[in-house]
């Protein structure tokens, strides 16, 4: 009896501590190992994710297996929601919003989003498997080694991104200080009729922190005599927050913002943006996308932010350009600045042309007539030690070529010309993000002499 006696809460302890290393497998290990594994190469940090998950695998462990797994799946899906909001500096709810355009991009030209879609599925579908076993541990103690554990793994999280604290998740807070590359440069007061006036938003832009190769390449291309004898050239930096859409609301509206916020006519109105600001002092607006005008309703709020007339993909393409690949395939932006020069020669009346590029979207891959396979003609130092980087700068490359070539034709009408970037290039990697500054972004003015001026 005695024997009995002692073996018997043995053998009940053994399998509730089973019971206790299945559940842990699952909603300590694989809810949160793919993410793990990114901590010595740098990603969002997680640590809220990782208390969620841990929470719910508590709360379900005594449910039925599907219910389970439905729940398992939830809270990847909100972890890798959460992962891409903090990647590309967007707040939850506009990500949400977002993810009714999903269908306009291509993932699957990207084999980093292949990979990531092979190891989530494949992790689902280990997860069914391993949820045959029991995980409805009973022990008290065991409840709190799990709470244990899952406070250790979000410490850990916590430590591991304590380097790149500032460098994800950047939603403007209430009350922060406005400024803004138009607003600095005085743009709006050269509005007087007698120039033309173009902004271009350079899509992943960012300032080089610390890598001097990255920084002699930045508007590398406008540091020429021609350039020079034209135009008066200024350059420096700007607060960014959030993504591209905010980034031309920054620019065109005077504020911190975002598009859905433009959506309504009659509240746009009162924002009095730039295109509609110029427009009542007689200049035309004309806005040039080198993708669809669906993607984020561009070809809804653009009018009613002031723009007469948009050009996007399907249009760019009637007059010549080519098709660019990438996770946004459309139109080559190396082809945009020849049809924007031809747009202000037949101009009748001065215009505000306002450009967005699109090739330099994140992960930029090799092939798919990008030009930017051969990395070695931009930077050998960047081919070898930052190859994503120098992809990306093999793009702003042939921008910078093509549209110095127009602007300083003979035949260019007069134009002062703002370039400036929307966001931080956002790599999910420390080696490749720590390279740029985490809040600001560049720009470059060239401010146009006059006839006068040049003949001098």
């Amino acid at each position: 009896m005695t024997a009995i006696t002692m073996e018997a809460p043995q053998a009940g302890l053994s399998a509730d501590f089973k019971k206790f290393l299945n559940w842990a497998l699952i909603w300590l290990g694989l809810a949160n190992i793919p993410f793990m594994a990114m901590w010595f190469v740098g990603a969002p940090p997680r640590y809220f994710e990782i208390a969620l998950a841990g929470l719910v695998g508590l709360i379900v462990k005594r449910m039925p297996r599907v219910v389970q797994w439905l729940a398992f799946t939830g809270v990847i899906a909100y972890s890798i929601l959460s992962f891409v909001a903090g990647l590309f500096n967007l707040g939850m709810s506009s990500l949400l919003y977002s993810m009714q355009f999903f269908a306009e991009i291509k993932p699957s030209n990207s084999m980093e989003y292949i990979a990531a879609a092979v190891v989530i599925v494949g992790i689902l579908i280990t997860v069914w498997f391993v949820l045959k076993r029991d995980t409805n541990f009973a022990k008290p103690l065991y409840i709190l080694l799990g709470g244990g554990l899952i406070f250790g793994l979000a410490a850990t999280d916590f430590a591991m991104g304590q380097s790149m604290r500032g460098h994800y998740f950047r939603e403007a807070p209430v009350g922060a200080n406005f400024e803004s590359a138009v607003e600095m440069t005085g743009l709006v007061a050269r509005a007087d009729g007698k120039r033309h006036l173009i902004l271009i938003m350079v899509e992943s832009l960012g300032v080089p922190v610390d890598n001097q190769v990255i920084a002699d390449k930045l508007f590398a291309y406008y540091e020429n005599s021609a350039i020079q004898a034209r135009y008066d050239v200024s350059q420096g930096t700007s607060l960014y927050y959030n993504s591209t859409t905010s980034g031309e609301f920054r620019e065109m509206c005077g504020q911190w913002g975002d598009y859905y916020e433009l959506l309504d006519p009659a509240e746009a109105a009162k924002l009095n943006c730039l295109p509609a600001m110029l427009a009542k002092k007689g200049y035309a607006t004309h806005a040039m996308h080198s993708f669809k005008g669906e993607f984020f309703k561009r070809d809804e709020w653009y009018p009613n932010i002031g723009f007469q007339k948009q050009e996007f993909w399907s249009d760019l393409q009637e007059k010549g350009a080519e098709w660019c690949g990438g996770v946004f395939a459309g139109a080559c932006d190396r082809q945009i600045p020849t049809l924007l020069a031809e747009n202000l020669k037949q101009a009748s009346q001065p215009t505000f042309l306002y450009w967005l590029t699109l090739n330099a979207h994140l992960p930029v891959p090799t092939g798919l007539n990008l030009n930017a396979d051969d990395c070695t003609r931009v930077s050998p130092e960047l081919a070898k030690d930052f190859p994503m980087i120098c992809r990306q700068f093999a793009i702003f490359d042939d921008i910078d070529k093509a549209l110095v070539k127009e602007i300083t034709a003979s035949d260019f009408p007069e134009a002062d010309i703002l370039l400036v970037g929307d966001h931080m290039p956002p790599y999910f990697d420390r080696h490749n993000r720590s390279q740029f500054d985490p809040e600001r972004v560049p720009w470059l003015y060239l401010k146009a002499k006059g006839q006068s001026e040049v003949a001098q």
